[in-house]
């Protein structure tokens, strides 16, 4: 049974990894419906929420029916951080989560997210002065390393295990792979099956399958599995592993009444949140997703990814509703 803290995840959870620009309510109330046990939100910056900015604030809303929760924070410097901590403990998540793995290069150029890699004790360091900072729990996620020939993480665990972190997310890529190449897992099991580790170890990267999941689960050990990219546009991920896990026997793939449901829910949802024009603009990573299974969809998605208004999306969505009806996933 995996436990963050007082916090009881089942026997094998599966979380929702924070995702700039894709894990927002709308998301993750459809995520949550689908069997995913915990989410994050979006990362959000400290020095924008210690600022008031407004982005940064939107970010904090969380919703009852989506708990558990974790907020996840960036940053770099430690008072910053001590703020951010009691914003965000203000906010009432049951988590706090701290981002020391986003490899884009506007973050790791002022030594945040996975740019922090390059500074284990100053990663360790900002991860003590959270702990200390809050009564909620604290988690991590980050990556393999800077690189090929700075990967430390097995060292690197043990210290934020020791600094009072309650759980690790670790996905299976160094900062200079991006999300290049295929994750390697080899060092997430050796944490996993450190004896000095007691935290739970959850393990990220790759996995897109229900195969996988259970491959993965078996042969390193991990506590959990938090999934990213693979849930974007096709929240059915979650349901169609733990059905897996269950019973060892595949669940049929939505059909298309479930997906255009799911499609629709999502864009109404959306545009609440942030209003038509990014409502609309933020879904489009979407579609490809939730439609790509169908033959000859291609129109329809160039459709729906140019289309600006809410009456012209439901009706395209409509018209695939019609089109596909009684037509099985590929």
């Amino acid at each position: 049974m995996a436990k963050i803290a007082n916090i009881d995840l089942g026997a094998f959870p599966l979380l929702l990894a924070p995702m700039e620009d894709v894990s927002d309510p709308p998301f993750r109330a459809l995520c949550k419906e689908q069997g995913c046990d915990m989410m994050y939100t979006e990362f959000i910056a400290v020095e924008g929420l210690i600022r008031d900015a407004d982005k940064s604030v939107q970010k904090l809303d969380i919703y009852d029916k989506e708990r558990p929760i974790g907020i996840q924070i960036f940053g770099a410097e430690l008072d910053s951080m001590i703020k951010a901590a009691e914003i965000v403990e203000a906010a009432n998540p049951e988590v706090l989560d701290i981002n020391f793995g986003c490899p884009v290069k506007k973050v790791v150029c002022k030594m945040m997210g996975a740019g922090i890699l390059q500074d284990i004790d100053r990663m360790v360091e900002l991860t003590k002065t959270v702990v200390n900072a809050t009564k909620l729990p604290v988690t991590v996620k980050t990556r393999l390393g800077w690189d090929e020939s700075s990967i430390r993480i097995v060292e690197v665990a043990e210290r934020l295990q020791d600094v009072g972190i309650q759980a690790l997310a670790i996905h299976g890529r160094t900062r200079k792979q991006m999300y290049k190449g295929e994750a390697d897992w080899t060092e997430i099991g050796k944490i996993k099956n450190n004896p000095r580790m007691h935290i739970p170890i959850i393990g990220n990267g790759d996995i897109d399958s229900p195969e996988k999941a259970v491959a993965y689960k078996n042969r390193y050990g991990v506590d959990g599995i938090m999934i990213g990219r693979a849930s974007i546009g096709y929240p059915w991920i979650f349901r169609e592993i733990k059905h897996y896990v269950k019973t060892g026997e595949h669940l049929p793939p939505p059909n298309v009444n479930e997906r255009v449901a799911a499609a629709k829910q999502h864009v109404k949802h959306s545009i609440e949140w942030k209003g038509v024009k990014l409502g609309i603009l933020e879904m489009r990573r979407h579609y490809t997703n939730y439609f790509k299974a169908f033959p000859g969809i291609k129109p329809y998605r160039t459709r729906l990814v140019t289309a600006s208004h809410p009456k012209e999306v439901i009706a395209i969505l409509d018209e695939i509703e019609n089109k596909y009806s009684g037509v099985l996933a590929l």
